[in-house]
């Protein structure tokens, strides 16, 4: 049967071409009467929810349910789904871009079903709804804007993070209509409400309402198109006018000479507007021209970016204008080249010699030629179009010499995924327009919602996609609805699933939980490779040993902490402890985090837990030297050692202990007794302290008592000696016969103190024990040359001397000197 020319469904309205497309028939049951219920479509060619109109009068019939729900078809009439409803009388029904369905009540309330399988998140509106009630709601890409009773408006931005937001008021009077212009086409990025009051509109955003002053309403209807550069305002008295958004142009108006209100007023697309009746639909060019469209049932409007959805009870139909590109090949008298290529494969399927001279005709044109019957070819909605304009393209580029096809081969790819989803099981009527704004991901996502996975797989396939989510949507889907027992489940999904890298079993297992089905997720969670996805559900699912043991095979220390914290708030002490200690990772984990954070209690009890007594010692002994008197650093002690009291491996530090409680009451009396503080001191610091304070005997008091080195006392002493520039007391030392650190010690630090006279009386005491002739250098450091030179003299160090000799100057007092003293012994040079 040869197919019907495209332009027989073409009729004009002004200079422009609109055709109206049937898409699908025979949609719904001859007893479901559209004219009783509330009817929402969802975009780019998405599901249609029905509810019955509570306000209007039904008479029963036997196949109808008692029972309010809410349907949901596809646009060629399949059922997807019935949402049993008793929520409340429904103020509002819609849809989201990404199609989640809205549904309103009076009360405010808010149900945003997330696919089409019946799982939902539900809000309030707040903002006074509950009082006054839901009157209207108008519904956006990711929004809503509610009309309350009172008269007030409540915006909702996001449904994923819903904050109603009140808008502020109206002037007093009647609300006669409203509608919203999208955030997306406004100045202030949000969203802005036109509302009909008296003869005026006000334009209402988030901070303020303005007047734009008109003299010609009250207005039935407003609408605004699809690029929120327009609106229609539709008057009581049956007049259309069409005005810019900013309200500084008035573009047309036309009398549709009916004083009865339409049930619609849309944009279809953002060149005409389409106003429809019970069964008759009118669609209004930029000049007041008109076509009309009757049908034989009631008729519903559903609204698209690119076009009107006309829905009857027989059939779906789009209502478009005709695109740019079907326009040059197809309409009447055309002369494009477009059109002549096309009738060129036409000739040359009949084998006529006139393909040819068509070809040559329009060879300088010939490349446009090509790329408008590959466009119109993407807008033809008849396969048996679709295969002529690509043929014709086809034999355009194959005359060309250079031509790039890469245009050609995606739009015969588009047409198959098109063709295939618009088939009448499936009920996606795209048009390539809303194709390209839906994206194909998304496409495959509404797929998914419809448990398509077969047809799901193929389009990814052929689009080169990655198909992980639709083998994880499928994997969920069978744990949620499918039969059998939790084995046979899981066996099922893992030998589908196996050798399928990326597949996220932590999102079929969370699906199995929520469901009820904790085994079959901890089943599934096994399979999953990456702990990080398997841990956080298993701690939702109470399974905290299998978490921890997860984190720790894992090797990652960040996740066995986070584990840790959460068994930590949820479990008591002995519990927690039990759990870490019998995992070394963990303990060890847990043992440096509570260091770190100087938590001592739990570090004690872990120590407790694992009879480690020495470590828990060392808890104690760190507490000891933060406390703030030496009775409490006291105590901590006698703890610390009351913990290691019976182990004989800890002797040693048993006996640390103790002396230092015996340090800290020596402190404690030496503070009391010479109002000076010494807690806190080492016994090092304290006999050094001492020292410097002339208590000598309390000194070596100390220094007996806690077994102070015989060198170590000797450096002490040294040391607080020069500090307090005892000199006598240096030079009584001086006299000893030895000294247990030599000699050197005293020369250097009475030198560096800045005393080189008592320096010098400790060079012959070192003797000894230097490298010959370093007495010369000690002597000369000390400034004393002559001394020096006498040194080098014994020593027999003619090289020493001469030098000395030289640094004095022969001529000086202290070189003649020098001199004198190497008479006979050196021959002058």
């Amino acid at each position: 049967m040869e197919a019907e020319h495209p332009t027989e469904t073409w009729e004009r309205v002004g200079d422009k071409f609109y055709r109206k497309v049937t898409q699908f028939t025979e949609l719904f049951s001859q007893d479901i009467e559209l004219d009783n219920y509330i009817i929402s479509g969802a975009p780019y060619g998405g599901a249609v929810a029905l509810y019955r109109d509570e306000t209007k009068l039904q008479q029963f019939k036997a196949p109808m349910s008692k029972t309010p729900s809410v349907d949901i078809y596809s646009l060629a009439g399949n059922l997807l789904r019935q949402i049993p409803w008793d929520r409340g009388q429904i103020k509002g029904l819609g849809w989201s871009e990404d199609e989640k369905l809205l549904i309103i009540t009076t009360d405010g309330s808010v149900r945003c079903y997330n696919d089409l399988q019946g799982d939902f998140t539900q809000f309030s509106l707040g903002n006074g709804a509950d009082e006054y009630g839901v009157h209207s709601v108008q519904f956006y890409s990711h929004g809503f804007v509610a009309l309350l009773e009172n008269n007030a408006f409540v915006s909702l931005s996001s449904y994923d993070e819903p904050r109603p937001k009140l808008l502020p008021s109206v002037p007093e009077g009647d609300i006669h209509s409203w509608t919203i212009i999208p955030p997306a086409y406004t100045l202030s990025r949000g969203v802005e409400v036109l509302v009909s009051v008296g003869s005026t509109v006000y334009t209402i955003d988030a901070t303020e309402c303005e007047d734009r002053f008109l003299d010609i309403g009250p207005f039935s209807h407003l609408t605004v198109s699809p690029n929120g550069k327009y609106a229609a305002l539709y008057t009581t008295t049956g007049h259309a006018h069409v005005i810019t958004t900013d309200f500084q142009s008035r573009l047309s108006e036309h009398d549709s000479k009916s004083r009865i209100p339409p049930e619609y007023v849309l944009w279809c697309g953002n060149d005409a507007v389409v106003t429809s009746w019970e069964d008759e639909v009118n669609v209004i060019g930029p000049n007041g021209n008109v076509a009309r469209y009757f049908y034989n049932n009631r008729v519903h409007l559903i609204p698209e970016h690119d076009g009107v959805r006309l829905l009857t009870i027989d059939s779906c139909d789009f209502l478009q204008r005709v695109p740019s590109s079907s326009s040059q090949v197809f309409a009447p008298g055309t002369p494009s080249p477009a059109a002549v290529l096309l009738d060129a494969i036409e000739q040359l399927e009949h084998e006529s010699p006139k393909a040819d001279d068509n070809i040559q005709r329009i060879r300088p044109s010939l490349v446009e030629a090509v790329d408008v019957c590959v466009s119109a070819a993407g807008q033809e909605p008849n396969v048996h179009w679709q295969k002529q304009l690509l043929k014709a393209a086809s034999f355009g580029k194959s005359v060309l010499d250079i031509y790039n096809s890469d245009d050609f081969v995606d739009m015969c790819e588009i047409l198959r995924v098109l063709n295939a989803v618009r088939f009448y099981k499936i009920g996606f009527p795209l048009s390539h327009d809303q194709y390209i704004r839906l994206t194909p991901e998304r496409l495959i996502g509404r797929l998914l919602n419809r448990h398509e996975y077969l047809l799901a797989l193929r389009v990814a396939g052929y689009l080169k996609l990655s198909n992980d989510r639709i083998y994880t949507h499928w994997a969920a889907a069978k744990v949620k609805y499918g039969t059998g027992d939790d084995d046979s489940v899981c066996l099922s999904i893992i030998d589908r699933l196996a050798g399928k890298p990326g597949i996220s079993f932590e999102a079929i297992a969370r699906a199995a939980y929520d469901e009820g089905r904790g085994r079959l997720a901890t089943q599934l969670l096994n399979h999953e490779p990456r702990a990080g996805r398997q841990v956080p559900l298993l701690m939702n699912m109470e399974e905290d040993d299998l978490a921890l043991d997860k984190a720790v095979e894992s090797g990652d220390s960040d996740l066995v902490l986070s584990v840790l914290r959460s068994l930590r708030r949820k479990l008591p002490l002995s519990g927690f402890l039990r759990a870490v200690s019998a995992r070394p990772l963990a303990s060890a984990l847990i043992e440096a985090q509570a260091a770190r954070e100087g938590d001592a209690a739990l570090l004690k009890d872990l120590y407790y837990q694992d009879d480690r007594r020495l470590d828990g010692a060392r808890v104690f002994v760190s507490e000891s030297l933060r406390q703030p008197t030496p009775r409490t650093a006291s105590d901590k002690l006698a703890l610390a050692g009351k913990v290691i009291s019976d182990s004989k491996e800890a002797s040693f530090e048993l006996h640390a202990i103790k002396e230092a409680q015996g340090l800290l009451r020596m402190q404690e009396a030496l503070t009391r007794d010479l109002t000076d503080e010494f807690v806190g001191l080492s016994v090092n610091e304290t006999v050094y302290k001492l020292y410097r304070l002339g208590f000598g005997p309390r000194a070596k008091k100390t220094i007996s008592e806690f077994k102070v080195g015989e060198r170590t006392a000797a450096w002490l002493r040294l040391r607080a000696l020069v500090a307090k520039r005892d000199w006598g007391e240096l030079e009584e030392v001086g006299k000893a016969r030895r000294s247990c650190i030599g000699w050197e010690p005293y020369y250097n630090a009475l030198l560096q103190a800045g005393n080189p006279r008592l320096a010098a009386t400790f060079v012959p005491k070192c003797a000894s024990s230097v490298e010959q002739g370093q007495t010369i250098v000690m002597y000369e450091k000390c400034g004393l040359r002559v001394k020096a030179a006498e040194e080098a003299v014994r020593l027999k160090d003619a090289e020493s001397w001469i030098r000395l000799l030289d640094a004095a100057g022969r001529q000086s007092v202290e070189g003649r000197e020098i001199e004198d003293l190497g008479q006979g012994v050196f021959r002058s040079r």
